[in-house]
């Protein structure tokens, strides 16, 4: 099956040239012209008749083929990079282009290899094997603008966890260039296994980011509220969560309360608001007493405790208000918080 997935130069291509224009082959070769492969080759030293010479090895190049493209053939462009999007993993590079992957735990190795199942179905990746130890993907064809024509390979992505190393491992099969099957370069062979290797990688990312989300989501939902005391004695209302969290979560319980936010500094950790008191029935839905405060303008002083945030509440001339008022709104928020989480 020919999978037809074009990768422009995306987040995945961490190495793109910079600065260059023009046709692809531009964008491989060096800036300037090959008229060095027109010199003349090394000749042997001839002495004069009835000389000596003097003959050092010193300095001498041995005589030998040496492998490697020349001219045209070589490949400029920077080599890439896998991307580090899982903590403690190690990457290593194998001299046929193999790239390895070892993690730190088997659990990390079991997610990995859930998500690059997801990945090859969500992108309509072919696998035409697939065991619990190895994958063999179909046709994955590349639109790349270093390149001249459509590329395609193919992969084989297997795990192991022999002799305590949890190891992931990317190799590339098979290559084709314009539909066309050919014996792949050592460069590309080393290339178009780290992008795909990359995609796995930010499939990885994504996934660990969402969870992330959905955990702080959760702790956000889940915030007791608490009477205390700051350094000097005086009482402060304690929220039992980072500050980060509590100041995205305020103003929508601050609104359910009756108190409109018409300002915030969040460096400062200040809110100004204007309190309108709901009706009666308000309160009886809520099932607690209201809030012992007049119709006026406050500001809401937050402070950053560590996992806990601080909250002090001054009228409009700057004073703090009364310890029965202050004491009063923390019951009412700890009720908004659990109604808004049922909601």
């Amino acid at each position: 099956m020919n999978v037809n997935y074009r990768l422009a130069v995306t987040a995945v291509m961490v190495a793109a040239l910079a600065g260059c224009s023009g046709s692809a082959e531009r964008r491989r070769q060096a800036n300037q012209d090959f008229n060095y492969l027109d010199t003349a080759p090394l000749s042997s030293w001839n002495s004069p008749s009835g000389s000596a010479a003097t003959v050092s090895n010193e300095y001498a190049i041995p005589s030998k083929e040496y492998p490697g493209a020349i001219g045209r053939a070589v490949d400029i462009r920077p080599p890439q990079q896998v991307l580090a999007l899982i903590p403690g993993a190690r990457t290593a590079h194998n001299s046929d282009g193999t790239v390895s992957l070892q993690l730190v735990n088997s659990a990390e190795l079991d997610e990995l290899w859930t998500l690059t199942k997801r990945m090859a179905t969500e992108r309509n990746i072919a696998l035409d094997v697939n065991t619990a130890q190895m994958l063999e993907t179909g046709w994955v064809s590349w639109n790349n603008e270093d390149e001249d024509t459509e590329v395609s390979s193919r992969y084989r992505i297997s795990r192991s966890t022999d002799n305590g190393q949890n190891l992931y491992t990317i190799k590339l099969l098979d290559w084709r260039e314009g539909g066309v099957e050919k014996p792949v370069s050592l460069v590309n062979q080393e290339r178009y296994s780290i992008l795909m290797t990359n995609l796995v990688m930010a499939k990885y990312d994504a996934y660990e980011r969402e969870k992330a989300r959905l955990r702080a989501e959760e702790l956000v939902k889940q915030i007791p509220i608490t009477m205390g005391q700051d350094r000097s004695g005086l009482p402060v209302i304690i929220a039992r969560a980072p500050y980060n969290v509590f100041w995205e979560r305020l103003p929508s319980l601050l609104q359910m309360l009756g108190f409109t936010v018409d300002g915030r500094n969040r460096s400062q950790g200040t809110v100004d608001v204007s309190f309108r008191n709901p009706d009666e029935s308000f309160w009886v839905d809520l099932g607690i007493q209201p809030v012992q405060l007049e119709n006026r303008d406050y500001k809401l002083q937050l402070g950053d405790l560590g996992n806990r945030t601080s909250i002090t509440v001054t009228d409009e001339d700057g004073k703090p208000i009364t310890d029965e008022a202050l004491e009063s709104i923390a019951p009412v928020l700890a009720a908004v918080i659990d109604k808004d989480n049922q909601s």
